[in-house]
């Protein structure tokens, strides 16, 4: 029951904050941060409760589709949350907000689609580590989403709502490649802790899980590759930032969407 209400407590906060902020925006492109910054941490605690009541169980561990989802959001929110006290990236939390609300409430709502398992430190250790790679690639994915955006803008002489809350282009691309590099050496940690903890990969039906990943690996390492020694950046960053995020995605929720909702 406590899950629940903060669950729901969370729900309403992201939501009702983001609206508030909306609705502040349409009349001054200034964001209040401290009030944005308040809301978003009682959210997240509140969220942060709801999912330990969630994920938690007395057997163990639900690691089902949508419960891991509702994590990622956490993650995600902590992450900017954290990262936003000394930068510019409250564009990306209001964007989280309403994601965030429709994750945690499908959390809520939804049966457990997975048995419950039983992990020792170290799998739970990889858990980690995938959870905390995948939410940093989602963000760079989305910051990569705001850069093109913002690039297309600025060259049809545009400037929207959305447009005055982004700090300035040098300083998205930057942001980006900082949270790619992040998320790529998370994503190469969890590759070594996988490697090293898990057995038999086709018979836990992880083959395309690592295959996608490696793909995503691969793509993430040739370009910050590109971005060191040949300057990429604009659209070819973006292009292959979101091709290394879709190759994240199919390979971890497509491959959970496969086994819980399809196989199953």
């Amino acid at each position: 029951m406590i899950g629940l209400i903060s669950g729901l407590a969370a729900v309403a906060m992201y939501l009702g904050g983001f609206m508030q902020h909306l609705w502040q925006l349409r009349k001054d492109p200034q964001i209040n941060l401290r009030s944005l910054q308040l809301v978003g941490g009682i959210a997240i605690l509140l969220h942060g409760l709801a999912m330990s009541r969630l994920l938690f169980v007395d057997n163990g561990l639900d690691l089902s589709l949508l419960k891991i989802v509702g994590l990622m959001a956490l993650t995600i929110n902590t992450l900017v949350f954290i990262s936003g006290l000394k930068k510019p990236l409250h564009s990306l939390f209001l964007a989280f907000m309403p994601i965030s609300a429709l994750s945690l409430l499908a959390a809520l709502i939804s049966p457990s689609t997975k048995a419950v398992a039983q992990m020792s430190v170290t799998m739970q250790c990889h858990v980690l580590l995938s959870v905390l790679a995948y939410s940093l690639l989602a963000i760079a994915a989305l910051q990569a989403l705001l850069s093109g955006y913002q690039n297309w803008q600025l060259k049809h002489k545009r400037q929207n709502m959305l447009m005055r809350t982004l700090p300035p282009m040098q300083t998205m691309e930057v942001l980006l490649f900082e949270a790619i590099w992040a998320g790529w050496l998370f994503l190469t940690l969890s590759l070594i802790s996988g490697f090293l903890f898990l057995n038999d990969l086709l018979g836990q039906h992880l083959a395309h899980k690592v295959t996608f990943s490696m793909v995503a690996w691969s793509v993430y390492a040739i370009l910050l590759w590109g971005r060191h020694s040949l300057g990429w950046r604009g659209h070819q960053a973006i292009r292959w930032s979101w091709v290394g995020f879709i190759a994240i995605f199919l390979g971890y929720i497509g491959t959970k969407v496969v086994l819980e909702f399809i196989l199953s």
